[in-house]
């Protein structure tokens, strides 16, 4: 469950306070348990901090075995203030920032600390140094990266090696049935390296959930309504004509077109999960129905080559 909406949207300041109110978050972090979701992804910049210390509250009401059944993920790197060190992936700024995600959170380690982003004003060998030192500590568990390319994930990689500390042991990207092509190179190493893969954006926006219209407003609310731009580059006649081929293969599966599109990353052999930020308890139906949802490789590939140039 992707936790960036709770108390904003995402890490944007002009979103803080937006979002799910403390009570809905309780609900849908409720629900999610229920499901057997086991998996908390936030990071210390959503709601200007607020989504950690959602989920702390609602940690606090629960009893230790709900604590003990889940695998909490926070991130760091985003900008968290104005000011040239309260941000990026320095010494300075990972060791500060890990004391208020776990004060935040109410816990005593992390079972993932992610970078959010590439640093590049940091040399990686001290960023990665830092964040050996925090597992080596008890702080932490497993470290990983987000929105990194293969050939800076690779040197990573060598760097940890070289070092003979501890090397990032999950990506998380952005991938999903409109995104293919731009992580072949990730997924290939992540493949050789035995590392977990976890995508963010699995819906595409919104795109895949065959709400929006190519010549019709955007529905009231919606993302599209608030953060157009990473997704204008799909809004064209020739992407919403392979959205209603998705859509007509979902109706032959009797799924929505969301379950269908989630029901291919279920099945993705390099996919580890996926994560999904549900705004409303419905929007937790899909996940069921991906859950449910059998595919044969022929029936996967046939999905996946409707986008197919998005993955060439």
């Amino acid at each position: 469950m992707g936790c960036g909406n709770l108390g904003g949207i995402g890490s944007a300041p002009e979103f803080f306070g937006e979002g799910e109110s403390e009570e809905e978050a309780f609900v849908l972090l409720d629900r999610a348990v229920e499901l057997g979701i086991n998996y908390l992804d936030t990071a210390n910049a959503y709601g200007g901090g607020r989504s950690e210390a959602t989920i702390g509250k609602w940690l606090a009401t629960k009893d230790s075995t709900v604590r003990d059944n889940l695998l909490i993920s926070s991130k760091v790197g985003m900008p968290v203030g104005p000011g040239p060190n309260q941000r990026g992936l320095s010494r300075r700024h990972i060791l500060e920032q890990i004391d208020v995600s776990l004060y935040r959170l109410g816990v005593d380690h992390l079972d993932m600390y992610i970078v959010h982003e590439p640093d590049p004003t940091t040399p990686l060998e001290e960023t990665i140094d830092t964040l050996d030192s925090l597992v080596v500590a008890g702080k932490v568990r497993y470290i990983g990266a987000s929105n990194l390319a293969a050939w800076l994930l690779t040197k990573a990689l060598w760097v940890s090696d070289i070092a003979g500390g501890h090397r990032f042991e999950w990506i998380q990207n952005s991938f999903n049935l409109v995104e293919q092509r731009n992580q072949t190179e990730v997924l290939d190493v992540c493949r050789d390296q035995g590392l977990g893969f976890t995508n963010y954006s699995p819906l595409c926006g919104g795109l895949l959930t065959g709400k929006y219209k190519f010549d019709t407003a955007y529905p009231e609310g919606s993302r599209m309504t608030k953060r157009p731009e990473p997704y204008m580059r799909y809004w064209n006649e020739h992407s919403f004509a392979r959205l209603d081929a998705l859509a007509t293969a979902a109706a032959d599966f009797g799924v929505s077109v969301a379950g269908l599109a989630l029901g291919w990353l279920y099945h993705h052999p390099d996919v580890t999960s996926s994560i999904l930020g549900p705004r409303r308890p419905s929007h937790f139906d899909p996940m069921e129905e991906a859950l449910g949802l059998e595919l044969t490789e022929t029936q996967w590939q046939e999905i996946g080559d409707i986008f197919e140039e998005s993955r060439d």
